[in-house]
C-alpha cells in the first residue's frame, strides 16, 4: 500500500516537472523570438535615423553655395549631427536602459530643431530652393522624416508586445530566471518631438 502511494506521488512529480518544463520551454522560446523582433526592429529604427544623417553633408554642401547664407545656422546643423554621432548604442540589439534611449532622443531631436531651423531660413533663398538638388534633397529628407515617424511607432508596438509577455503570469517566472527585462519605449521628451518636422516648401 504504502509502494503504490509512494509510485503515485512520484508519478504525480514526474508529470509536474515535465508540464513546468513544457511550460518554460514555451515561454523561453516565446521570449526570444519577441526580443529578437524588438531588436531587429530597432535596427531598423537605427537606419531610418542614419539614413537622415547621410543626407545631412551633401544638404549642408549644397545650402553653403549660397554665399551670405546664415553661417550659425550651417554650424548648428553640423554641430547636431556630430552630437548624435557620440552616442553609440549597438544597432543590432534594442537598449535596455531608458537613460540611454532618452539620451539617444535627445540628440536625435536637437539634430531635427536644427534641421527645421535651417528649412525655415532657407525660406529667405529663393534662388537656393529653385535648385533641383536643394528639391530633391528636401524630398528625400521629408521622405526620412516619415520613416522615422513610422519605424519608431512599430518599434514602441513590437516592444509593448513583448514587455506584456514578460510581465505577464506564469512567463514572468522564466523571464526573471533567464534574465529577459522590459525594454523601454520612445517617448516625445519636448512637447510636439513626436511629429516629424515640417519640410514641406513651395517651391512656385
Amino acid at each position: 500500500m504504502k509502494k503504490s502511494a509512494l509510485l503515485g506521488c512520484l508519478g504525480l512529480l514526474v508529470v509536474f516537472l515535465l508540464f513546468t518544463g513544457l511550460i518554460g520551454g514555451c515561454s523561453y522560446n516565446g521570449l526570444v523570438r519577441k526580443s529578437q523582433a524588438v531588436d531587429a526592429q530597432w535596427a531598423q529604427v537605427q537606419n531610418v535615423y542614419q539614413r537622415r544623417a547621410d543626407l545631412i553633408p551633401n544638404l549642408v554642401q549644397t545650402v553653403q553655395g549660397s554665399a551670405d547664407f546664415e553661417k550659425s545656422t550651417l554650424t548648428q546643423v553640423t554641430e547636431a549631427r556630430a552630437s548624435v554621432g557620440r552616442v553609440t548604442l549597438d544597432a543590432s540589439k534594442a537598449p535596455e536602459d531608458a537613460k540611454q534611449l532618452e539620451e539617444f532622443q535627445r540628440a536625435q531631436g536637437q539634430l531635427s530643431t536644427a534641421l527645421s531651423r535651417l528649412l525655415v531660413v532657407s525660406e529667405n533663398y529663393p534662388q537656393l530652393r529653385a535648385t533641383e538638388n536643394f528639391r530633391n534633397l528636401m524630398a528625400q529628407l521629408e521622405g526620412s522624416e516619415n520613416r522615422i515617424t513610422v519605424e519608431r511607432q512599430k518599434f514602441n508596438d513590437v516592444a509593448r508586445d513583448y514587455n506584456v509577455s514578460v510581465q505577464s503570469f506564469p512567463t514572468v517566472i522564466f523571464a526573471n530566471l533567464f534574465g529577459f527585462r522590459t525594454k523601454p519605449y520612445f517617448t516625445a521628451i519636448t512637447p510636439g518631438a513626436e511629429t516629424a518636422p515640417g519640410v514641406k516648401f513651395n517651391f512656385k
